[in-house]
């Protein structure tokens, strides 16, 4: 036994119990494909805007010349439809967390309560039909494109939680990391999808053709959704007897009642210090990631001088290595506990401080790469993207290991706190950069940038070691157990009525 188990017990998995021919990875399959199709209609805007706005060359920092050379630059001199400056792109491509951020804790209870089949498929329906009357927005009003854009942040700010409410009836305790990593990964495909094939479409069909595209497949996702998937091992007319048993059983062993929702216990949530742990890591996390996802373009373009958005494949490197570190890292987590060599506490908290502190440093030696150095500061900026991914297999899918029942809701509030640095990252950029106008000044004020957000993940790689927990909370379990021993009743019942109307056929005869 390893000092490491925390008193977890070894398990005898049911034997002949499919793998990747089953049910639960059909699942994690399915919802792949639906964080796929999210991701590349939340991002396909950002590169859209490149083909719908009046651009006019930015004269370089001063400085910054003797780089130059280094650059290839492509004029586009193809007109553009819009005239939009600075400021009102800003609001239309922040448009759509304004309303992301609303949805994340009722999308989680109403996806505990009454099942995350329907919550995450609306969600994804809704934001291709949204996207495909995005052109039409857009040539209407601007005010109508952003109430668009935060229409679109409202259907799928229900997305995670729903799919956490799934997983805590599909996923056996010991395959979370597998099944929940698969399935999540989905968004960094969308996005090395969306950014290579909306180059492309903008260029040869036009921009509006990006939305109806990838709107379009939203749709026929949700059709294929709707008829293959369900809420739970019970309710799938398809699945195995053996795998439903392993993965029921798994799970009552665990103490997770395999009934829905039907109260959610908000103070035991406000008491708990992991759910406080759990809460501020998520903040940390996106801190960081908010700050890449906004703001790497401007700064790849300013300080490296090498303008990303001109290849395809060098624009989408970084997500499909967090992809590849994702699912990887999922699998590696679920054999280290499957193995017993350390327990899931020990296993979330090893991949969360990998996550987040290699991220951190990476990000801050990004900073410190002068112009001439620019291959080395994209390889250094890939590392640290991909290493976050680690992140999946640490705090993201500790709502399952802490209260499996309530994991929909609690990902809600977490998310929901954590969508804050979706703004508050990116004006601290603002603030430090908008004054240096020098090349110089500008990559110490950016090396700030960078120090700050490893700080910040270093804050929540401390807090979770601190605060992390691997267990199933005794607030979580309680109902659950209750409700198993209310089971065992009502068998018990039924064993002896049967008894007894045996006895009677016995007397008769």
């Amino acid at each position: 036994w390893s000092p490491l188990l925390d008193g977890e017990k070894t398990r005898t998995l049911p034997e002949k119990v499919p793998v990747w021919m089953s049910c639960r990875y059909g699942l994690a399959l399915m919802s792949t494909l639906g964080f796929l199709n999210a991701y590349t209609m939340r991002v396909n805007l950002t590169i859209a805007l490149v083909a719908m706005v009046n651009h006019t060359q930015q004269p370089a920092l001063n400085g910054s010349q003797d780089c130059r050379p280094n650059l290839n630059i492509t004029q586009n001199d193809k007109p553009a439809e819009f005239g939009w400056d600075a400021t009102t792109q800003n609001t239309i491509l922040g448009a759509f967390y304004y309303g992301y951020i609303f949805t994340q804790i009722p999308g989680g209870w109403l996806a505990g309560r009454f099942g995350g089949k329907l919550v995450f498929g609306l969600g994804i329906l809704f934001t291709a039909l949204f996207t495909v009357l995005t052109p039409l927005a857009a040539r209407t009003a601007t005010w109508l494109l952003i109430a668009v854009r935060v229409a679109e942040g409202l259907a799928q700010g229900v997305l995670f939680p729903a799919m956490h409410a799934m997983w805590r009836s599909w996923a056996p305790p010991i395959e979370r990391s597998k099944l929940a990593t698969i399935s999540l990964s989905g968004g960094n495909l969308g996005i090395m999808l969306a950014l290579p094939v909306s180059g492309v479409l903008c260029e040869h069909f036009g921009w509006p053709v990006v939305f109806y595209a990838f709107g379009a497949l939203g749709c026929v996702w949700f059709v294929v959704w709707m008829f293959t998937v369900f809420n739970s091992p019970g309710d799938h007319p398809r699945i195995s007897h053996v795998e439903k048993e392993y993965i029921e059983q798994s799970l009552l062993r665990e103490g997770t009642s395999l009934a829905k929702t039907t109260s959610t216990p908000w103070l035991s949530f406000a008491r708990s210090v992991p759910v406080w742990g759990l809460a501020i890591t998520h903040i940390c996390f996106n801190w960081g990631q908010y700050t890449l996802s906004t703001n790497l373009p401007t700064y790849v373009k300013e300080i490296l001088l090498f303008d990303v958005t001109q290849d395809g494949f060098l624009s989408a490197l970084p997500f499909l290595c967090m992809w590849l570190v994702q699912v990887l890292g999922g699998q590696l987590a679920d054999k280290l506990r499957e193995q017993e060599l350390l327990s899931t506490a020990a296993v979330r908290k090893l991949f969360n401080s990998l996550a987040m502190l290699l991220q951190g440093a990476f990000l801050v030696l990004a900073g410190h790469v002068s112009c001439h150095q620019q291959y080395l500061g994209v390889l250094f900026l890939t590392i640290g993207i991909a290493s976050s991914g680690l992140g999946m297999s640490g705090f993201q899918i500790n709502h399952l290991d802490i209260a499996p029942r309530y994991a929909g809701v609690l990902m809600g509030i977490t998310n929901c706190i954590a969508t804050f640095p979706g703004f508050a990252g990116p004006a601290v950029v603002g603030l430090l950069t908008k004054h240096a106008k020098t090349w110089p000044s500008r990559r110490m004020q950016w090396q700030k940038v960078f120090y700050i957000a490893g700080g910040i993940y270093a804050l929540g790689t401390l807090t979770f070691l601190l605060t992390g927990s691997g267990t199933v909370q005794t607030w979580a379990k309680e109902e659950a157990e209750q409700g198993n021993k209310n089971r065992q009743e009502d068998s018990r019942k039924t064993l002896l009525v049967n008894q007894e109307q045996e006895d009677e056929r016995t007397i008769i005869t």
